[in-house]
């Protein structure tokens, strides 16, 4: 499939500020980029690295004043939604690859030591593997209440537990949490989701996030805000919680005046390329 995503972000800042993007798609991620620009109508200079989780990052100087960034791709992704195994086990801390065993430990919106008994109160009835992992994606999913404005940039799992309400990135902090209460490895993904095969929802188009999951000795997607398997994942990031993959890091006072996001499926056989504006930076495929 053919997936057309991107993203704007108007700013205002009062000086010179220094901010770091996450917004591209993994090279690691199973798509392939077809095209993409940087469409900065505030022309900015950047430059790319990739962080410790394996993350494309973007670092860029907003001048003073009103800055209008805009990234824009085409990609495509396997027509499939997410893969499943029923069959998949748990794997006893022992056994887990080295760069998998951070992934049972607390982090900052993750704080699973204190939830172990919530954890063994809910899930601990003799479920393992990949049921019980779809027994607590199911439970958060069931239990939490999505609407924008319920929480804030400060809420953790604890809190969301206790609320039951929150956005998509809170409802994945809080499953997140409970497996890694559980022992199982848990870690935070978002990026891009169209509505592909899926009853519209009628919200304005964000980014999403979700969790993947280690049993059965592999990463599987889980998505405890939408419930079901999707099509179309765009993976933009990876990390601990959504401290490791916040779209605009700045360092210092940036306003965010706007944000439009979009994730499309391209129905368009032949569709136009895409077309730079004022400053564009076009990206090789």
């Amino acid at each position: 499939m053919l997936i057309h995503v991107g993203c704007e972000f108007v700013q205002v800042t009062s000086g010179p500020t220094h901010a770091v993007l996450q917004v591209e798609p993994r090279a690691d991620a199973p798509l392939h980029v077809v095209e993409a620009m940087w469409d900065e109508r505030t022309p900015i200079a950047s430059s790319v690295y990739t962080d410790g989780f394996g993350n494309s990052c973007r670092r860029i100087t907003l001048p003073e004043g009103r800055s209008t960034i805009r990234y824009d791709a085409r990609v495509e992704t396997p027509d499939e939604p997410d893969a499943a195994d029923d069959g998949a086990i748990e794997i006893p801390p022992e056994l887990l690859p080295h760069d998998v065993l951070r992934y049972t430990l607390p982090s900052r919106y993750c704080p699973s030591d204190e939830m172990e008994q919530v954890a063994t109160d809910l899930f601990g009835d003799g479920r393992h593997g990949w049921a019980r992992v779809r027994a607590v994606s199911d439970w958060v999913h069931e239990n939490v209440t999505f609407g924008y404005g319920t929480s804030t940039p400060t809420t953790d799992a604890l809190d969301v537990f206790h609320s039951r309400e929150g956005v998509c990135r809170d409802f994945t902090h809080l499953a997140i949490t409970l497996l890694r209460a559980l022992g199982v490895p848990a870690r935070y993904a978002f990026g891009y989701l169209p509505e592909i095969d899926v009853e519209p929802t009628g919200l304005p188009p964000d980014f999403a996030a979700w969790m993947e999951v280690y049993v059965g000795d592999q990463w599987w997607t889980f998505d405890p805000r939408n419930g079901g398997r999707r099509k179309g994942r765009v993976l933009i990031g990876r990390g601990l919680d959504a401290l490791d993959v916040a779209m605009v890091s700045a360092f210092g006072r940036a306003d965010l005046e706007s944000m439009t996001v979009w994730a499309d499926l391209e129905t368009d056989p032949d569709p136009d390329p895409l077309t730079p504006g004022t400053g564009a930076t076009p990206e090789p495929a």
